[in-house]
C-alpha cells in the first residue's frame, strides 16, 4: 500500500524550493475511501504544520505550486512575481473557492497578498473549520453563493447611480426614466 505520506517539491517564497509534505489520499491513481474522507474534510493538510514549524510555510497564505503548476499557468514571469513576494500557506483564499479557474486563482492570491489582514486571515480559518465540519462542497456553494449575492448588491448600488445619471442622457424610445411609455 505504501507509507502514509508523501513529499513533493513545491515553490515557496522567493520561488524556493521545498519539500510538502501531504497525507499520501491516492492509489493507482485512484482516491481511496479514507483519502476521499481526509480531502473532503481538508485534513490531508495535516502534515503540512511540519512545514510551518520548519518556516517553508504559514498557516495563511498562497497555496505552493510544483514548478511544472507554474509554468502550466504561465505565473512565471514579473507579472506574477507578487504571490511570491510572501511564504505559501497551508490554507488560502483561492483555495476556499477551488476549481474556478486560474484568473480567479490568480487573482484571490494577488488580493491576499495585497490586502493580508487580521479580518481576512480569520475569515479564511473560518471557513477553512467549517469545511473540516461540514464538508468542502457545502462551504464552497455556500461562498459561491454569497458572491454572487453581493456582486448583485454592488451592480444594483452602480445601476442606481448610473441611473440617475442615465436620466439626463437621451435614451431609447419607451426606456426614458421616470415617463412611462
Amino acid at each position: 500500500a505504501g507509507p502514509v505520506l508523501f513529499t513533493q517539491q513545491r515553490l515557496g517564497q522567493g520561488k524556493r524550493p521545498f519539500r510538502i509534505y501531504k497525507f499520501r489520499t491516492m492509489r493507482d491513481g485512484w482516491i481511496t475511501g479514507v483519502g476521499g474522507w481526509l480531502r473532503a474534510t481538508g485534513l490531508d493538510e495535516l502534515p503540512q504544520l511540519v512545514n510551518m514549524l520548519r518556516g517553508d510555510m504559514s498557516l495563511i497564505g498562497p497555496r505552493p505550486l510544483t514548478e511544472a503548476d507554474v509554468l502550466r499557468l504561465g505565473w512565471d514571469d514579473a507579472d506574477h512575481a507578487l504571490r511570491w513576494s510572501t511564504r505559501p500557506g497551508v490554507i488560502g483564499l483561492a483555495q476556499l473557492y477551488a476549481g474556478r479557474g486560474a484568473k480567479l486563482s490568480w487573482f484571490l492570491d494577488a488580493s491576499y497578498v495585497r490586502e493580508r489582514r487580521l479580518g481576512l486571515d480569520l475569515g479564511i480559518v473560518t471557513m477553512s473549520a467549517l469545511i473540516s465540519v461540514i464538508g468542502k462542497p457545502r462551504v464552497r456553494a455556500w461562498l459561491r453563493n454569497r458572491r454572487r449575492h453581493i456582486a448583485i448588491a454592488r451592480l444594483a448600488r452602480a445601476g442606481l447611480r448610473d441611473l440617475g445619471q442615465a436620466s439626463h442622457q437621451a435614451a431609447p424610445r419607451g426606456f426614458e426614466v421616470g415617463r412611462s411609455a
